[in-house]
């Protein structure tokens, strides 16, 4: 089964904020890009994953809200292949009522991104969000919405910050979008040291050779069951992010330079997520499509033992 675990949507980019809106128009534009009418699109961009969890988003810094209720409408439309996480920002006034909501909704977490809300991740208000995300069963997905503008926060984005946050709440999933980038080593330190502690790799999957590299630290530590798969859909696809996953060791290929396991990298894009993060639902997988072919074969080479050895 494949789960993506990070995507987004909204009904307009101005949902986003001013300033976030005008960086995707103009990226749009430089890159000829789509991100306008990205819930139309979505159902033709998953048709390669059995399920996926979608994301709203609220930053009062930045002017930001994509409703809970938007998302809870629209995950309500295929409640077996969609799931919902609702966008929190812990420095409003209203931030527990907001967890209540998500709750209410039947939402499955809380989204929160400390640098483009500007708090730091263990400030005592935020504190009492995760208290009650605890009680009521709910993951916190760790964002950092790019592109980043000039009002985000940079630091409060370290994954390091989390620290306190994880040994106040052990038993809390709490999942690091894009394998925290860009303090990726950070990212991978927490996930050895905390049991609940997960990254995806959405986001760095489209740069195959930091995501390379990345895979081969987190080999190292002995933390790729912490990884989780995402595309951070519209940002990219689940298709073009399984591809990169599955090619990736054609970087050491004829060359010296080390292999991520294979059984390892399968494991990451077909992970039972949502039993990872205590997340219980039913998923009825109805893929109407599958990876192109040549991601079929590259999924059938990791199957084989590489000279004659399984990796």
């Amino acid at each position: 089964m494949i789960i993506d675990v990070r995507s987004y949507i909204w009904s307009s980019l101005d949902q986003l904020g001013r300033e976030v809106a005008g960086r995707m128009r103009q990226r749009a534009a430089e890159r000829f890009e789509q991100y306008e009418g990205v819930m139309a699109q979505f159902d033709r961009a998953m048709t390669c994953v059995d399920a996926a969890i979608v994301f709203g988003f609220r930053s009062e810094r930045l002017g930001a809200r994509v409703p809970n209720e938007l998302v809870a409408s629209f995950v309500g439309a295929d409640p077996r292949r969609r799931f919902g996480v609702g966008g929190i920002d812990p420095m409003c006034q209203d931030a527990l009522s907001q967890v209540n909501q998500c709750s209410d909704l039947g939402l499955v977490g809380v989204t929160v991104s400390p640098a483009c809300q500007g708090f730091h991740p263990s400030h005592s208000t935020a504190m009492r969000v995760y208290e009650r995300c605890a009680d009521l069963g709910l993951p916190v997905f760790v964002t950092m919405l790019e592109p980043l503008t000039s009002s985000a926060m940079l630091e409060f984005g370290r994954p390091v910050l989390w620290d306190e946050v994880a040994q106040a709440f052990p038993t809390l999933p709490i999942v690091f979008g894009g394998f925290g980038y860009p303090w990726i080593d950070e990212t991978l330190m927490m996930l050895a040291k905390h049991t609940h502690l997960f990254a995806d790799i959405s986001g760095v999957a489209t740069r195959p050779w930091q995501l390379y590299n990345a895979l081969l630290s987190a080999s190292g530590l002995g933390v790729m069951d912490k990884l989780l798969f995402g595309s951070g859909f519209p940002f990219d696809t689940p298709e073009s992010a399984i591809e990169n996953m599955y090619s990736i060791n054609a970087h050491s290929h004829g060359t010296q330079l080390p292999s991520a396991p294979r059984s390892q990298i399968r494991g990451i894009v077909e992970r039972d997520t949502l039993a990872c993060l205590g997340i219980e639902v039913e998923v009825v997988g109805d893929r109407t499509a599958k990876p192109q072919e040549a991601v079929s074969d590259l999924v059938a080479e990791i199957a084989r033992p590489a000279n004659g050895r399984t990796k």
